[in-house]
This record gives structure tokens, sequence and C-alpha cells, in this order.
């Protein structure tokens, strides 16, 4: 807990010290919350859940609700797009930040052991960029990589064979973070499937906890599920964007980067196309210019794939001394975490599946859509401790802490 704290401490006082909470001029208020904070605002003002753009729209799935609704709370209390409201958000991200120190540590301790559990809570609660999202944008990203972290833990604990209310947080879990962000969903199955092999291995009972888990997942995001059909006309999971996000990265001139300059907020004509469209007919049109460029345009669509998944690992090649470093910092720590899973990997730790999962299937999706440096922030917890793991199994270091060697727990 005083790792929690000190980590809190320090993201909150570089927010304040830094300013963090005022958006550049050029963005103006929507660089507080985006698209989120513009529902957030509908929200605040009683006009429901709509318009995440500059102007009303009408009604919306473009993002998922929790932090929406988050967002618009904070809104009513302390004001619509007021510099206290941003405060009070940044300093919500940042608890959210500190507190994933508490499930990195068990995480760690439950794979390698009580040193490596230490460095690991320490790395993350102290090392600037660790709670860089957290201080930087009001945005669900530190929730998220909360929950993901909890959940990978719950994961290791639910395969030892746990009480069927351990199951049910479980499934509840996922279906809170399926309404933060439904993009980390593509680790349910992996992480499910992984439990049940290993208590099928045990022969411990798994089916009835299973059900009761995906009940109680559906029974969260069922409500969401019930009003996108009701006000759309036909089933909508979870959000509507994604056809809209598939061709921001596919199309004429694609590089495997956003092309921010046809997204509605940065396009006058694309904003007017999705306002007189609708969302969920903007959507399908977007979806349909992509899919006839890709199928017209296999090799450019191989090409900026080949360089989505680079970036995704390098960071996008922005220049300027300081991005530079970034850049580097930021592809080697990729790299470090691979040879940690690598590692782990060839000694046949306990749970590499979990770790491997989410270092080689989450990040599919933005394969293929395009890559930003938030999108890799709900996995870092778990590189950490990867690169941790690595750094302790250094002879040199393993002489000086011997008791690095029995790493298992």
């Amino acid at each position: 807990m005083w790792i929690v704290l000190i980590g809190f401490l320090l993201r909150v006082g570089f927010m304040l010290a830094a300013h963090t909470y005022r958006p550049k001029a050029t963005d103006g208020t929507f660089g507080i919350g985006w698209e989120m904070g513009r529902i957030a605002q509908s929200l605040a003002e009683g006009k429901g859940y709509s318009s995440p753009f500059q102007d009303p729209t009408g009604t919306t799935a473009w993002e998922p609700p929790a932090y929406p609704f988050l967002i618009a709370g904070v809104f009513k209390v302390f004001g619509v797009y007021t510099p206290l409201s941003a405060i009070i958000l940044l300093t919500i991200n940042s608890a959210f930040s500190a507190l994933t120190v508490l499930p990195v540590f068990f995480l760690a301790l439950r794979s390698f052991n009580l040193k490596i559990a230490k460095w690991s809570a320490w790395t993350w609660g102290v090392f600037p960029y660790a709670g860089y999202w957290a201080v930087k944008w009001v945005w669900e990203t530190a929730i998220t990589t909360f929950l993901v972290t909890v959940l990978a833990l719950i994961t290791m604990r639910l395969a030892e064979g746990r009480r069927k209310r351990e199951w049910a947080l479980w499934g509840a879990l996922w279906g809170v973070l399926a309404l933060t962000n439904s993009s980390v969903l593509s680790l349910v199955p992996c992480f499910g499937l992984w439990v049940v092999y290993q208590l099928h291995r045990q022969k411990k009972a798994w089916f009835v906890p299973a059900v009761i888990s995906g009940v109680l997942f559906f029974a969260m995001i069922t409500p969401w599920l019930v009003r996108n059909h009701r006000v759309f006309g036909e089933p909508v999971f979870l959000r509507t964007n994604l056809g809209a996000e598939l061709r921001f990265g596919n199309g004429p001139g694609a590089m495997g980067l956003w092309m921010w300059y046809v997204h509605p907020t940065q396009n006058k004509i694309e904003f007017q196309r999705y306002k007189e469209m609708g969302e969920l007919a903007y959507v399908k049109e977007r979806k349909r210019e992509a899919m006839a460029w890709i199928k017209a345009n296999p090799g450019a669509f191989a090409h900026a794939t080949a360089a989505r998944m680079t970036y995704f690992w390098t960071n996008a090649p922005w220049t300027g001394w300081f991005m530079d470093a970034r850049n580097v910092f930021f592809f080697t720590t990729s790299i470090l975490g691979f040879m940690g899973l690598i590692l782990m990997w060839k000694q046949r730790r306990r749970a590499w599946f979990v770790y491997g999962a989410a270092m080689l299937i989450y990040p599919v999706v933005y394969y293929f859509v395009f890559p930003h440096p938030r999108y890799r922030a709900p996995i870092e917890p778990l590189m950490a401790i990867l690169i941790v793991f690595l750094i302790s199994q250094s002879s040199n270091l393993q002489r000086k802490h011997p008791e690095l060697r029995d790493s298992e727990v």
C-alpha cells in the first residue's frame, strides 16, 4: 500500500505541476475526454447518450458507456469542461493507475516469487511512463489497464480451483470491462479456455462455475445491448464504430497510421456526412469503403498491415529529439517484454500462456485498424512483470540475490 500511495502522489503531483489538465489550445474543450467528453456533456445537460462530435447529432454508441457516464457524473458536480472537472477526472485515473500496483504484485508473486513481485510493484508504482496516460488523457485507459491486470490475476486463481463466487466476480468484471473498453474482449476466450484446460487436467469441476461466470457477464452487458437495439432498430454489440475505424486505417494513402484527415472530428465534409446519414448508416458506409479498397489493393493492405504491426510495438514514427527518445524506449520495452515471455515459456513458468495471450492476441485488432501508443497500455503491467523477470535471471544479479534462483511459488 505504501507503493500505491507513493505512486498516486507522484501521478497527481506531476499532473498539477505540469498542468496536464489543461488541453492544448488547438483542441479546446474537445481535448478533455474527446468523443467521450462530448457524450458526457450531452448526458450532463440532459440530452441523453448522444452527440460524440462537435455539434448535436442524435443518439450514439460510438463509445461504450462506462467512462462517459463517469465523466458526466463529474461534470454534473464540478461543471462541464471546467479545469476542476479535468483535475478530478485525471485524479481518478491516477488512483486506478496507482492501484494497479496491487494486482501487479500478486500476479508476479503467483508467477514467480516475492522478490520479483516487489520489484514489479515498485516499477509500476514509480516508473514515470507507467502513469503517463493516467495524467495525460481524460480517457478510460487507466481503468482498462487496472481491470485487465486484475482479471489476469483472477484467471490464475481460478486455474487453482476456486469457489463459484470468484467465478462470478470474474464474469462480472469482464462485463464491466466490456462496457469500458470492448477492444479487450479478445482475451476472454483465451483466458477462459486456459482455465478450463488447467482444471480439466486437475480433474476439477469447471462447467457450472463457467456457466455462472457467463451468465454474470451477459447480465452486465444486456441492458446496454437492449438500449442499442431500441434506439438503432437493429442489434448493435456494445459500440458502432468498428467499420469507421477500419476506414480510418485503410483507404487511399494508407501507410499503417491513423488517417486523421478522414475522421469526422477533423474533416467537415465527413462530419456533415455523419450528421446527415446517421451514425449506423455512416459506419456501414465507411466499412464498405474500407473493404472495397482492401479487396482492390491487397498488396497495399498487406504493406499497411505490416506497418501497423511494427508501429504497435515501436510507436508511431514521430520526429523530434523527445519523440525519438520515446520511440527508442517504447521499442526497447517491447523487445524486453517479448524476451521475458520467451524465457518464461522456455522455463515453462506457471501461466506463461496468460502473458502470451496478452502479448500475441490482444493487439491483433489494431493490426487491421491502426495503432496508437495508448493501445499498448492495457498489457503494459504484464510486460513490466516480464521485463523484471528477464532482468532477474541475469547471472550477475542471481549471484547477488540467490533467492531469485528459485523464482516460482
